[in-house]
């Protein structure tokens, strides 16, 4: 009995071991040390106001500073309440969809979120396929966070056998009470067997993969990362939109993605 825990504490610290000691190579990135719109050459800016199919609020915009801008270092994305095409809100919803599209790898955004009741702020991640079927393709959520339980964030991984439509989702969270007030760093690392969610440098989500098919595991596809705040919405709005708190802001300090380094 002895024998098999030391064994087993054995196995467990070797792992550890060879988690820490992965060697990650800088891919792509984005600093933000310029001014102005973010780089179109790495960022489209999704535009409309359909819902999303969540029920949002919001209209996205393209090519407005007032929603997307980059000045001193930061990206803002920017909720604000105002009348527009047929809408009450406004904001920004970014992908690197054609620009940025990776299979496995570690992704960290340094962001700081927005507060206030009907604020949805997400980092997040679905498949790059030719025509996208959701949720077969694949949702990674990196980071979601809803005004009405300030200071929880959740990591998610959706796809056809595990989503929010049918109640399955696999998903787990983390508490961060100044997660308005100061930058965090939210990840995701995976590979072939494995995706993890964390903060900080600390995994608070982990699936596995159990090899039974693309409908519990459709994360050989290349993902894309997208940047948003919805407002309202299905989960976001369920407990009401608050009046009084716009603009409201997501800042990301810097967005980095890595593949692992072989020896």
């Amino acid at each position: 009995m002895r024998s098999s825990l030391i064994a087993c504490l054995f196995v467990a610290f070797t792992f550890s071991a060879f988690a820490q000691n992965k060697k990650w190579k800088l891919v792509w990135s984005d600093e933000f040390s310029y001014t102005g719109l973010p780089d179109s050459t790495k960022w489209t800016a999704e535009v409309g106001g359909n819902g999303w199919g969540n029920n949002e609020l919001q209209y996205y915009t393209a090519g407005r500073s007032e929603n997307a801008r980059v000045a001193r270092g930061v990206l803002t994305i920017e909720a604000r309440k105002e009348d527009w095409k047929e809408k009450n809100y406004t904001s920004a919803r970014l992908i690197t969809k054609n620009k940025g599209d990776w299979q496995y790898g570690k992704v960290e955004v340094r962001a700081k979120l927005p507060k206030g009741l009907g604020t949805w702020p997400a980092i997040w991640m679905l498949g790059s396929v030719p025509k996208l079927r959701w949720p077969d393709d694949g949702e990674i959520d990196i980071m979601e966070h809803v005004g009405y339980n300030h200071g929880m964030v959740y990591g998610t991984i959706h796809c056809k056998k595990y989503n929010h439509v049918i109640h399955t989702q696999k998903s787990d969270s983390v508490y961060l009470k100044d997660l308005s007030e100061k930058f965090h760093v939210y990840t995701v690392e995976w590979d072939k067997d494995v995706l993890k969610i964390g903060v900080d440098g600390r995994t608070f989500f982990t699936f596995n993969n159990d090899h039974t098919g693309y409908d519990a595991w459709p994360f050989d596809n290349k993902m894309f990362l997208i940047l948003n705040i919805a407002v309202g919405g299905n989960w976001g709005g369920s407990r009401g939109v608050a009046d009084n708190i716009w603009p409201q802001k997501m800042e990301v300090d810097y967005v980095r993605v890595y593949k692992e380094q072989s020896e």
